[in-house]
């Protein structure tokens, strides 16, 4: 009883897991549905291999046509077309060195060193980029084909098999790819976008009451630090993730059908994407000076709660680009215009206290000045994404009214 009763908890939360992911892969978009789209669209371009290259051809090897297939079901359609001439120019070319080096040497030890030799080199071209381990693979594939064929024109018919199965399975690989909901990535950059702009929501939020309460202390400041200096992986990803996006677009026949769809378009994510690494940078600044400088004095209390409140208005402005979506940008522009005003007015309070409170803002022992500096340059960065996204969901409203006419 005690053992059955141990494992039902662990299995409800397998199952509740199985469960949950079905239920996000159906119900919306997002990574569950993009694993499930890809595992389908193999299953597809596999069988239409097998079934061309077993039942059409009556291939002696038909395992070649569907493992291209499936090797060519890329993230995106333009690495489906690049990766697929690679992949065929690869085992193309392992196939031409052995049946150059076959037919002159022999099937002997000697004849496949020299295969694995030149073909390994070649191999190394950084014009075949990741397909360059296929030259060797086919190569070697090609030899044990060879030698076990007897004469010539079985020989030539056997390496020249090879060659069709492939050019048949990344054929339809790259078509299945391309015809079949083609993945278009776009969203890829809005995640990442949304990623940094919960990072730095998460940090002003925790930041700005600690200040309003008073100086805070080593541990509080230098964990702020660290977590600011965090987000350079963070960053990198987002970056990559907008590179997908850009990738994914190309060679890709649903960007037809969303050009006049209104999202921000690359150009306006990379705008974003940059003002939030910049704001990133400008809060580590901004705690680094909050970690050199913590000693206690009268100005200190009343200029940090000025301080608490503009941070609270910059939070309200991240937390804006946390949900940044191309169905709702302009409504969304003209809110974070809004919230950008209200920050501005918090930092204008900031810098009257420093006069009302004769603080110096060149003194590099106090804080001051570093921190009314990040505030301005927080300021311009909120400026111009709003800027940025109130022109590209104007240009796109433009652009449907024009599509309407």
């Amino acid at each position: 009883m005690t053992g059955g009763t141990s494992t039902e908890p662990a299995d409800t939360g397998r199952f509740a897991a199985v469960a949950q992911w079905w239920r996000s892969a159906l119900s919306s978009s997002g990574d569950e549905r993009d694993t499930l789209l890809i595992v389908a669209k193999s299953t597809l371009a596999a069988t239409l291999a097998w079934l061309i290259a077993y039942d059409v051809l009556d291939a002696r090897s038909p395992a070649f046509a569907p493992f291209s297939a499936v090797l060519m079901m890329q993230v995106t359609v333009y690495r489906s077309v690049v990766q697929s001439l690679r992949y065929v120019g690869a085992v193309v070319a392992g196939v031409l060195v052995q049946a150059a080096l076959g037919f002159l040497a022999g099937p002997d030890l000697l004849t496949f060193v020299l295969v694995a030799l030149v073909a390994l080199t070649i191999g190394r071209w950084r014009l075949l980029g990741v397909q360059g381990p296929q030259v060797a693979t086919a190569a070697f594939f090609a030899f044990s084909t060879y030698t076990m064929a007897s004469g010539d024109a079985e020989r030539f018919r056997a390496l020249g098999e090879i060659v069709l199965l492939v050019l048949v399975g990344s054929a339809i690989g790259t078509a299945v790819n391309v015809l079949v909901a083609p993945p278009l990535r776009h969203r890829s950059a809005e995640y990442g976008i949304h990623s940094l702009a919960h990072t730095l929501h998460g940090l002003l939020a925790d930041m700005h009451p600690v200040l309003a309460e008073g100086v805070p202390d080593g541990d509080t400041t230098g964990g702020w630090r660290a977590r600011a200096e965090r987000t350079g992986d963070m960053i990198g990803e987002a970056r990559s993730g907008l590179l997908t996006s850009k990738e994914s677009a190309l060679l890709n026949p649903r960007r037809l059908l969303r050009r006049h769809r209104g999202h921000p378009g690359f150009q306006g994510y990379e705008s974003v994407l940059g003002a939030l690494e910049r704001t990133l940078y400008q809060v580590a600044s901004l705690t680094r000076g909050l970690d050199r400088s913590r000693t206690e004095d009268e100005a200190r209390g009343p200029f940090l709660q000025r301080y608490a409140a503009f941070l609270e208005s910059a939070g309200a402005v991240a937390e804006v680009l946390t949900t940044l979506d191309e169905t709702t940008l302009l409504p969304q522009a003209r809110r974070l215009e809004r919230l950008t005003d209200e920050a501005e007015a918090r930092r204008d309070e900031v810098v009257e206290e420093t006069r009302r409170l004769s603080l110096s803002l060149a003194d590099p022992s106090a804080p001051y000045g570093i921190l009314v500096t990040e505030a301005t340059r927080l300021l311009e960065e909120f400026r111009y994404t709003s800027q940025v996204l109130l022109d590209v969901a104007r240009e796109a409203d433009r652009g449907q009214g024009s599509t309407r006419r």
